[in-house]
């Protein structure tokens, strides 16, 4: 799974640059410059699909690009957060049950694992995914 979503910019009658997600409403964000709105843009991304993990929904999948569109990806470990939450949630485990085949201690350590602002360590969200069947892979490429 990527998480590089589609966005919309626009601008407003005041020259603000606009972007939108059309596949995640929640997120959206504006600046000064396009640079600007797009920094804060992936932010608002990130804390949108939080609220998704917070109140147990499904992530939206990413939708292909159009013309005339751009997009965002999800860095990197918020990306492994949520591909973890989804194999978790496909599953049907609970945190509670999770966090003794993480072996880990209690259900908030699973809480902070799932919390894509939470600075946790790439490696135990790694081994916690391929306990689920999954495999993560870097992908670097070319920026824009």
């Amino acid at each position: 799974m990527r998480y590089v979503y589609p966005c919309e910019v626009t601008t407003d009658e005041d020259g603000r640059f606009l972007v939108t997600f059309p596949d995640v409403p929640e997120a959206g964000d504006d600046g000064a410059t396009l640079a600007e709105a797009m920094a804060d843009a992936a932010g608002s991304l990130v804390a949108a699909l939080q609220g998704y993990v917070q109140l147990r929904r499904p992530i939206p999948p990413p939708s292909k690009a159009k013309r005339g569109q751009g997009s965002i990806a999800v860095p990197p470990l918020a990306a492994a957060k949520l591909a973890l939450y989804q194999a978790v949630r496909e599953r049907g485990i609970s945190n509670v049950s999770l966090a003794p085949m993480l072996g880990l201690s209690s259900e908030s350590e699973v809480r902070r694992l799932l919390d894509l602002e939470h600075r946790s360590h790439i490696s135990m969200v790694a081994a916690a995914l391929a306990l689920m069947g999954k495999e993560m892979v870097v992908e670097i490429r070319d920026a824009a």
